[in-house]
């Protein structure tokens, strides 16, 4: 019985797994389906009299469209930049776009130069490691004070990587992984449930460019 118990609880889990982001998923798109079709829907009611159900996504799909080709040339990115500019001058506001805007373009696209590499580094104390992110490296002065090289790491919190913490860890504590950073990614949004392949024939090379990535 007891081995009987095992299979199942295992088989449980393993299903839990697969329908939890599933089902979640699920339910972010009907939420987000619901309240923009049944905002944008009504408007266009008011305005037109007449309603198609799924109408107003379907315009928000549209207009996120084209205000991307709006931007994308150079009146659209002046245009954004001036008004970045004046959000900048609100108080709060700017505060809270500020932040928002930061968290979306750093994991809007993880391989970017802001999140380097992956590493393990030992947190939040002595004996337990954790998944890292090197951001860069901080000025002379915090090196000065702290009397050796220093480096830049995120510790993002899971399974939400938006929020973490920024350690500087010193050089020679951090262990350089061979996982990408869209790898590490992955094992923190799954808790650890989807770990990428080994390269153990890398370690050394990742290694040895997290210590010359400073000066390279």
């Amino acid at each position: 019985m007891s081995k009987l118990s095992g299979i199942l609880r295992k088989y449980f889990i393993t299903g839990l797994l697969v329908i939890i982001p599933m089902w979640g998923t699920y339910l972010i798109l009907k939420t987000l389906f619901t309240s923009l079709d049944g905002v944008l829907g009504d408007l266009l009611q008011k305005q037109f009299h007449f309603y198609i159900p799924g109408f107003g996504v379907i315009s928000l799909l549209f207009l996120i469209l084209l205000t991307g080709l709006f931007v994308a040339n150079i009146f659209g990115r002046k245009l954004v930049k001036m008004w970045e500019e004046f959000l900048q001058q609100v108080p709060v506001v700017r505060n809270v776009y500020s932040t928002v805007k930061a968290v979306v373009d750093t994991f809007s696209n993880p391989n970017k130069e802001k999140l380097s590499r992956v590493v393990l580094v030992e947190f939040p104390r002595k004996g337990c490691f954790t998944l890292g992110f090197v951001t860069g490296h901080p000025n002379e002065e915090i090196s000065s004070i702290a009397g050796e090289p220093l480096i830049n790491v995120y510790v993002p919190t899971t399974p939400n990587p938006t929020g973490g913490y920024m350690v500087l860890f010193p050089e020679r504590e951090v262990k350089s992984l061979s996982m990408t950073v869209e790898e590490g990614m992955k094992m923190i949004l799954s808790t650890g449930a989807v770990n990428p392949p080994s390269r153990k024939s890398n370690v050394v090379g990742s290694a040895e460019s997290l210590l010359t990535g400073k000066r390279g």
